[in-house]
């Protein structure tokens, strides 16, 4: 393969992918090792128009400092601008529990990020009459060894589809235009150009996950499998294909099960879990937050009584257990059609307004002259008859309760035309639901089973606060 090969390859590869054009600014993420050395030559011959930024770590000492000039004289060459930022990583760290490669890793990216939005990189185009800003774009290094590596590492820690697919060649304004060469190519092309670069002393230390992978895993691998890392890269195009057809199969029943109403989202349990598909479970609870571990949560609230939810452990969403439904909702958000209320919780906020929950402890609050409710505003209930969690929610059809001072039920519907509700009324009418029971339509009545009696010990009292 000839160096021309080579930069035909690079160059044809960003046309395919359509990663940038030489109209695109490019800031190139250079560390002074061979592979972003390369990426450097490669967008000179390309007559390209880029600038550098580099990440110094602060974690080998003067190695880093050394790093540090070599990149900044490398600029010097090129003619080029260069962006330096230093970090406190251990610190970082430490700070946030991560080990030092995910610490460096979320350092940078979160770096990187904000370099492409900064202003100050983005001047104006005087081409035209229109002055349109330039487009950016950050490159990185990244090349096929490390596709292999990231793809065999995924495995072996367990991941879905998509951790087969490797690292992606474009990801926003991230792009990876190396992905396809691999190491021993860049490293021929970089003698053949005569490309000075500096070696990082911990590439050689396995004490880090990924060198271990690549200086002791790989190479075993290697003398049973040579071809191991082409093999790896040829399954990571597989499973992206594979992924390709898996999305449109999962989007398809995703779009005749899941519907989305307001700020929420319902799912028929009984359809959903006759598919008997984990991958779809989780493909439905991935977008809020949910982990894949917790399928087996899921699958346990199938099963549980209406009330009972789960949170997602990183967005502000939860998965409620309301009848023959999952509702995946905002967790305690104005929004929401349905809310769940936990013993313990004072103030709540709805759509149509504010409720406020106390409890009153009296040996006999008849006795003492204690009025059960004193305004359709207030609910006052026996506590000792009421279970958590509450279900706050919009009224629907087919809802009934036994309306106080009445034996018999009645639907809400038929109750609602008693009372002479007008439609928008109706439209606003919320309920406090216990285990598939009413207690109180909100603003209206409570329900005859839970008032409070001569046997009443302790009181729950709701006031409803309607918004103005």
């Amino acid at each position: 393969m000839t160096n021309l090969d080579l930069f035909q390859r690079y160059q044809q590869f960003i046309k395919e992918e359509n990663l940038f054009s030489s109209k695109d600014k490019l800031l190139l993420a250079v560390s002074g090792g061979v592979d972003s050395v390369v990426l450097c030559e490669l967008c000179k011959q390309g007559g390209y128009h880029f600038e550098f930024v580099h990440c110094n770590f602060q974690l080998r000492g003067e190695e880093s400092e050394r790093d540090e000039r070599f990149v900044s004289s490398l600029a010097e060459k090129y003619e080029v601008e260069v962006k330096v930022k230093k970090f406190d990583t251990e610190k970082f760290a430490a700070e946030n529990k991560m080990s030092i490669q995910e610490a460096a890793r979320s350092l940078r990216y979160e770096w990187f990020g904000e370099l492409v939005d900064n202003s100050e990189f983005r001047v104006q185009s005087q081409e035209g009459s229109h002055h349109s800003p330039l487009t950016i774009h950050l490159l990185t290094a990244h090349h096929a060894d490390d596709n292999a590596e990231t793809v065999l590492m995924n495995f072996c820690r367990g991941t879905g589809l998509h951790g087969l697919t490797g690292i992606p060649v474009s990801y926003g304004n991230i792009k990876r235009p190396l992905l396809i060469f691999t190491k021993n190519e860049l490293v021929q092309f970089a003698k053949d150009n005569k490309l000075e670069f500096v070696e990082d002393s911990s590439n050689l230390s396995s004490k880090y996950t990924r060198n271990l992978f690549r200086n002791e895993i790989i190479p075993a691998i290697s003398k049973v499998y040579p071809q191991v890392n082409e093999n790896l890269n040829d399954n990571i195009n597989r499973f992206k294909e594979i992924e390709k057809l898996y999305k449109i199969a999962a989007g398809d029943i995703k779009k005749k099960l899941v519907k989305e109403k307001g700020a929420e989202w319902h799912i028929p349990i009984k359809q959903l879990m006759a598919y008997n598909n984990r991958a779809l479970i989780y493909e439905i609870i991935v977008d809020f937050g949910f982990h894949e571990k917790q399928i087996d949560e899921v699958i346990k609230l199938s099963e549980s009584g209406s009330g009972k939810y789960i949170d997602s452990p990183t967005f502000n969403y939860r998965i409620i257990r309301h009848r023959h439904w999952f509702i995946i909702s905002p967790i305690q958000s104005a929004e929401s059609g349905i809310i769940i209320i936990e013993k313990g919780d004072k103030d709540m906020t709805f759509r149509e307004g504010k409720i406020s929950i106390e409890v009153i402890e009296t040996s006999n609050p008849i006795a003492i002259g204690f009025k059960p409710q004193t305004s359709n505003n207030v609910a006052c209930l026996d506590a000792k008859e009421i279970s958590y969690p509450l279900i706050l929610r919009k009224w629907k059809t087919g809802d009934y309760f036994y309306p106080l001072g009445m034996k018999k039920k009645k639907k809400l519907s038929r109750f609602f035309i008693d009372q002479k509700l007008s439609k928008t009324e109706k439209e606003k009418a919320w309920v406090i639901e216990m285990d598939k029971k009413i207690i109180w339509v909100v603003g209206k009545r409570i329900d005859e089973r839970f008032k409070v009696t001569e046997r009443t010990k302790s009181v729950l009292s709701i006031h409803y606060e309607p918004r103005v």
